[in-house]
This record gives structure tokens, C-alpha cells and sequence, in this order.
């Protein structure tokens, strides 16, 4: 997977518009089973975070250990690119100095650089009653401003619920929030942190978390793409 075939222009006025779009097909039926068969073997992942515990909702995650299972790296090269013109352009509203090199792997290696060394690829299951809190992925002083989640299963049919949900607190006015139905194995790229929007000013931050709905029945899975790594 060498690059990822889009409207990426029209995917950039939806991040302009809400702070989230819809990515195309990213991975097969085949792929997203074998993604979700993965989570019981422990010597895959680094750490397994109970939600509930923390008081992050409900549920479980587990965040992948080094060297990733494919296609993990590879989606995360092929998306890279396509992001970071977004992401400059954001910076440049904002009168911000925008970081980010054109190679992941150089930018990966100044988080490193930076104490930010541990892997942030995460596999979250959620069954009936699960819900995950409104939150942000920051990790670090190093953070890249947008985000990628992809569907492992067929909402409708191997769950109910588990919507997911942004909330834009927006400059001066009531917070938006929005919520989206994601298909089988495609992506959906979001706001990190904040992001532009238009004030009276000019251009301001909105801060914006994410988060997912109860799941009233069934199982789902996600797959969880950062490009920033953690301290």
C-alpha cells in the first residue's frame, strides 16, 4: 500500500467543516477478522488498559508492541502523507510553526528524541454496555493533530450503538457535538487536539475530544492509528 486513492481535498473541507470525515475502504473483510483475532495474543501487546478502572468508560484497549502486525505500519506510512498537508495548513491558520518533517519516520524519531518512545497503535474491544469517555491522545509535548480509527466490524450486524463521537468546544458559543456510523474497514480521520475555525478575530482553536458511544448489544472492535508516539 503504497498510497491511498481519495477526494482528499474534499476530505480536508470535511475536517474543516465538522473536525472528522469518512476515509475510504482501508482494509478487507479478511484483514479486519484477522486484526480482531489478534487481541487475546498477549505477547503482541505492550500494555491493556481497563476503562473502567481509570474511569475512562467502559471497556478494554491494548496498545501494540514494536514491530507492528501488518498492515499496521504500512497504513500508517500510506496515511502520513496525505495528513500532513492538512495538518501544515491548520498550523498556518493558526500562526503556529508547524513541526512535522515529510517523513514519518523522521518525525517519529524526533518524538523519540523527545522521551516519547513507546508505541500508541491501539486495539479496543467493546461489548454490550461499553462506552468510551469523551478524551484526547496528546502522549506528549509532540503531538500531530490529526488521527485515524478503522472499523473491524459491521455495525448493525455485529453490533448496536458505539456510535463514534467528537465534541468541538468552539471560541465563545455552545459546544457541537457529532456523531458517526463507521462501515466495515474504513477509516475515519480526526481532530487530535483542537483545530481552526473562524472567529470574528480570524482564525482561533477549538479544542475537540472524541469518544464512543454505549454499545447496546454485540461486540465491536476498533483499530486506533496515532502518529505521534508516547512519553
Amino acid at each position: 500500500m503504497t498510497a491511498i486513492a481519495a477526494d482528499w481535498n474534499a476530505i480536508a473541507a470535511e475536517l474543516d467543516s465538522v473536525g472528522g470525515a469518512l476515509l475510504p475502504r482501508l482494509l478487507s473483510d479478511e484483514r479486519t477478522t484477522e486484526l480482531r483475532g489478534l487481541y487475546p495474543r498477549d505477547e503482541l501487546f505492550r500494555s491493556t488498559i481497563d476503562m473502567e478502572r481509570y474511569r475512562f468508560g467502559a471497556g478494554e484497549y491494548r496498545y501494540f508492541e514494536r514491530p507492528y502486525p501488518e498492515p499496521i505500519d504500512e497504513l500508517k506510512h500510506a496515511l502520513y502523507p496525505h495528513l500532513l498537508p492538512i495538518a501544515r495548513d491548520w498550523w498556518g491558520r493558526l500562526g503556529r510553526e508547524a513541526p512535522w518533517p515529510d517523513d514519518l519516520d523522521e518525525w517519529l524519531a524526533m518524538c523519540h528524541d523527545a522521551g516519547q518512545r513507546r508505541s500508541t497503535a491501539i486495539l479496543l474491544k467493546y461489548r454490550a454496555g461499553d462506552w468510551n469517555a469523551l478524551h484526547r491522545d496528546l502522549y506528549g509535548e509532540w503531538v500531530f493533530p490529526l488521527q485515524v480509527v478503522i472499523a473491524l466490524n459491521d455495525p448493525g450486524v455485529d453490533h448496536e450503538g458505539g456510535e463514534f463521537l467528537l465534541l468541538e468546544q468552539r471560541p465563545r458559543a455552545q459546544s457541537r457535538g457529532t456523531s458517526f456510523t463507521l462501515p466495515r474497514g474504513h477509516g475515519f480521520v480526526f481532530t487530535t487536539r483542537d483545530r481552526p475555525v473562524r472567529s470574528a478575530r480570524g482564525w482561533s482553536a477549538a479544542p475537540v475530544r472524541h469518544g464512543v458511544s454505549t454499545v447496546r448489544s454485540g461486540e465491536r472492535h476498533t483499530l486506533a492509528l496515532v502518529f505521534h508516539d508516547a512519553a
